[in-house]
């Protein structure tokens, strides 16, 4: 019996039916049924089920005698599935890479839910792709499965059948089954979800929905929209034979409205004249459904009076004077925006013609995000050897707390921030400021970049839409252009920015000098990690594992690839999680109140955190190079969605052939590796080094140093030191808990070699 019956019913779509089918067969899930249901479609659909059933035993062809419709035809598949989990495809969508591996590990791990709600992109023939807005309501936060009562956002995800899986047992208990008619998902996911004794969600994108110019049956104009009124009759009376729901009957009744509201002032769906009619049938469901003492929502209360008195004139011409209004008030602020952008600009310009002030520095980080990374590990440094130089630093409002004192604070798009851009000698950013900036004859624009590239950068996104999103490739190289000097950390990342980052100017100028946010690790001192751990609140000999899992470019909120709370159950009593979320992500990674994990995304200084850590636990975020240069502390990675990520972003070289530590594809893989010791095993020990060797030569606490120098100060003759003068005796600042360079025998039962499951005795360690 297979884990999942893909259920693909086909009508009209055979321009679309390949990809769709293609996508579940290349899934890496291989546990699985297609049931590819023919509705008698007129076009090439049959015989294209047909070659695909011949050529691959996991698709099953199921051709009904006549046109039944979208829902009938669902409910053809149904009793042809024999799966544990129900997922159905629109034959016009597909799923995304991974997507099926990713619901399997997701169901395993909340205990076999009823039902499990993933997430979607919209795919518009233009090639445009918009994730759903109401992704925040798929965060997996909080209990693993939930009954609808515990989370009624849920409803406001689009109510569709084919953003779920549900277990088969489920329905064939409760007898659910499609009605004809257009809008046959309402009276299935409504009582899907209101019956379901456990609902999970997944925050992934898991379905691509097409978004066709035309052919999409509720974007016609036709009768057939009057179905909605039957529809809603179907989810009452499901609510009335069973009285446990009654409780749900006011909130089906105001989303009943809304969708009778969008129906109406769609344009497009409902013939010409039809629109009084439309209001008398919505009227008379509001007399039979409407419950006294449940107001709508103030927003919504007068349109929901309107259509119980079914005035359906005064509604129309409110909706358009509102529309009217709507489009007036974006005129104005436009106009308000344009007037002011034009002050800033002009006043711009005016700044451009004065001179260049040789002692003025401008420095900016992580977009405006605050004093971070290498540019303030640059600006400290600045105004400690270059006499008289003022330094600014561009944040939002926001993030000036984390600006030392001493510093000029800018606010971006303010007459200071561009009288700061147009008058600054010296300009310093991890990325790219203001495409409006004009780099003038003597300014100096040096950029940092912020770590050594794991990921595609730059122009190697071109081919790469899923993480280009709207990348202009060209404003870029415009940008590129504006460089003066370019960081480097290393040789490796010397190759990359010149490749990803090429620039047009000859004079552009690599400055190989190592990595200048690194330089506190050799400054810090054993007082200094005990004090961060202190400030942290880290319990004194606790073991603290940092979880900083990098950004997805197919996720709209953070990846969250372990299950915290039972990964630090299982650990033990002695151990605490650092939970760190990717800068670009507004939320934490978990909202709970483990007493054992403990939130630092706010943290001002990720350096600090890593001090006070005693190991990283990462995916593909470059924390981990500069954690190899820290304390010679383990590093475990944990790839869950290797294929994903790969096919999303991409890597410039195969981490499991160079890691920094032990390897872990799952979450029980990472409990093993926890569990037997491997995480500061010799064999761990040996990758860090290597490691380390090729990726942080040049770290010795002076990177910061030798860039004032060079740019700052104009010297020529500044040297980076040999790559085996650093040794790893100068970079401790205080004792590791277990020397992870001494093997531990006692730890190590099941391996004489001491290596990791991930890393075999051939596996190459550079």
């Amino acid at each position: 019996m297979p884990r999942f019956s893909v259920i693909v019913p086909a009508y009209r779509v055979q321009a679309y039916l390949h990809e769709s089918l293609d996508s579940v067969l290349s899934q890496s899930y291989a546990d699985f049924e297609i049931i590819a249901v023919d509705d008698c479609s007129p076009d090439s659909c049959g015989a294209i089920i047909d070659g695909f059933a011949a050529r691959d035993s996991r698709v099953r062809a199921l051709h009904l005698p006549e046109n039944v419709g979208l829902g009938l035809a669902r409910n053809a598949g149904i009793a042809q599935a024999t799966g544990d989990y129900l997922i159905f495809l629109d034959s016009d969508d597909t799923l995304a890479p991974g997507a099926l591996r990713t619901i399997a590990d997701r169901i395993a791990r909340t205990g076999e839910p009823d039902v499990l709600v993933y997430d979607y992109a919209r795919t518009y023939w233009t090639g445009e792709s918009m994730r759903n807005a109401f992704a925040g309501y798929l965060a997996e936060t909080g209990a693993a499965t939930f009954a609808l009562a515990d989370r009624p956002g849920l409803l406001k995800v689009l109510m569709v059948v084919w953003n779920k899986a549900y277990r088969r047992e489920f329905v064939e208990a409760e007898g659910f089954t499609f009605p004809p008619g257009y809008y046959e998902d309402t009276p299935w996911t409504y009582p899907v979800l209101m019956a379901a004794g456990s609902i999970a969600v997944l925050d992934e994108v898991c379905v691509h929905y097409r978004q066709r110019r035309q052919g999409n049956i509720l974007s016609t104009t036709s009768r057939k929209h009057f179905d909605i009124f039957d529809q809603y009759d179907r989810v009452f009376a499901f609510i009335d034979a069973h009285p446990r729901l009654a409780n749900w009957r006011p909130v089906i009744y105001r989303r009943m409205l809304d969708h009778f509201s969008t129906i109406f002032t769609t344009p497009g769906r409902l013939p010409r004249g039809s629109r009084g009619e439309f209001f008398r049938h919505a009227r008379a469901r509001c007399g039979r459904y409407r419950v006294p003492g449940a107001p709508a929502p103030r927003r919504a209360r007068l349109r929901h009076g309107l259509i119980r008195l079914g005035a359906h004139r005064t509604y129309r011409a409110l909706w358009t004077a509102r529309l009217l209004r709507g489009r007036l008030r974006r005129i104005a602020g436009a106009a308000r925006r344009v007037v002011r952008a034009g002050a800033l600009q002009a006043y711009y310009r005016v700044q451009l013609r004065l001179p260049v002030r040789a002692d003025w520095a401008v420095f900016a980080a992580y977009w405006h995000r605050g004093y971070a990374c290498n540019p303030a590990a640059i600006e400290e440094k600045a105004r400690e050897l270059v006499p008289g130089l003022h330094t600014s630093w561009i944040c939002r409002a926001e993030d000036e707390h984390t600006v030392p004192t001493g510093i000029r604070r800018l606010t971006p798009g303010t007459y200071r921030y561009w009288q700061a851009l147009a008058r600054s000698k010296y300009l310093v950013n991890n990325v790219n400021f203001d495409r409006r900036l004009v780099k003038r004859r003597g300014q100096v624009l040096l950029q940092t970049h912020h770590g050594t590239p794991l990921k595609t950068m730059g122009l190697d996104l071109q081919d790469r839409p899923a993480a280009a999103g709207t990348m202009d490739f060209e404003q870029l190289l415009a940008n590129v252009d504006k460089w003066d000097f370019s960081l480097s950390a290393n040789p490796h990342s010397t190759l990359v920015w010149e490749k990803a980052y090429p620039s047009g100017s000859a004079g552009l100028e690599t400055l190989e000098y190592g990595c200048p946010r690194n330089d506190l690790f050799r400054r810090a001192t054993a007082a200094d990690v005990a004090r961060f751990r202190e400030s942290i609140g880290i319990p004194e000999g606790a073991t603290a594992l940092l979880y900083a899992p990098t950004h997805r470019d197919y996720r709209r909120t953070q990846h969250l690839g372990l299950d915290l709370e039972r990964v630090v159950r299982a650990l033990g009593p002695d151990f605490v999680i650092l939970t760190r979320a990717h800068y670009s992500y507004k939320a934490p990674l978990v909202r709970g109140t483990h007493p054992r994990i403990i939130d630092v995304s706010d943290h001002p200084s990720v350096e600090a955190v890593a001090l006070a850590s005693d190991a990283l636990v990462t995916d593909y975020s470059s924390l981990m190079f500069d954690y190899a240069n820290l304390l010679d502390r383990p590093i475990v990675v944990h790839n869950s969605d290797r294929e994903a990520y790969e096919a999303a972003r991409g890597t410039y070289f195969d981490l499991d052939s160079c890691p920094p530590g032990a390897i872990a594809h799952s979450e029980a893989e990472l409990l093993d590796i926890f569990a037997t010791g491997h995480w500061r095993g010799y064999r761990s020990a040996q990758l860090r080094a290597a490691f380390r060797a090729r990726f942080c030569p040049y770290d010795d606490g002076h990177a910061a140093e030798r860039v004032v120098r060079r740019v700052f100060l104009g010297d020529t003759t500044v040297q980076v030191p040999a790559a085996s003068a650093v040794s790893l005796a100068e970079r401790q600042p205080g004792p590791a808990p277990v020397p992870a360079s001494v093997p531990v025998p006692a730890l190590l039962s099941g391996t004489s070699s001491g290596r990791s499951p991930s890393t075999g005795p051939d596996r190459p360690t550079t």
